[in-house]
């Protein structure tokens, strides 16, 4: 089988809700999700509006992994990923995706912010792309990691 990659669509929300919850690690249920300020409805909104761009990556149809990013401010708000589907490139594509898409917007820098565990998979999933640290965090203890375009 073969995983393809398209921009996410308005109707794809329901199912990366679904996904949210089901990664291996930072997985936030659906309440979890409302209690950060993230619906259903406002999620597919920006979506719909397109201010979060994203691209979703499907196997046999089914949503596996996807990357959404702020058109306003230049963040990767999120990568997440079946765990059926981790070290196989997906989240790397999405993420390469995405941070074409806010290239071609004029970005010259990204950001994301990540947990700053050495441990937890993401730590050194970014770094080993290329994002650095920008000795900042945010309000949940997550550091802030920047990413420069050429």
């Amino acid at each position: 089988m073969t995983i393809a990659y398209r921009r996410a669509v308005p109707e794809d929300t329901p199912a990366c809700v679904v996904l949210r919850g089901r990664t291996r690690e930072n997985a936030f249920s659906v309440e979890r999700l409302a209690e950060a300020g993230v619906t259903l409805e406002s999620w597919r909104a920006a979506v719909a509006d397109g201010s979060l761009p994203g691209q979703v990556a499907t196997l046999d149809g089914e949503i596996i992994g996807y990357c959404f990013g702020e058109r306003e401010t230049g963040e990767i708000a999120v990568v997440a990923l079946l765990p059926d589907h981790e070290g196989q490139g997906v989240g790397r594509t999405l993420l390469a995706l995405v941070v074409a898409e806010l290239k071609g917007l004029g970005f010259d820098r990204l950001f994301l912010s990540c947990s700053s565990d050495p441990a937890v998979r993401s730590y050194g999933f970014y770094r080993h792309l290329g994002w650095r640290s920008t000795g900042s965090f945010d309000d949940r203890g997550d550091e802030i990691l920047e990413y420069r375009l050429a």
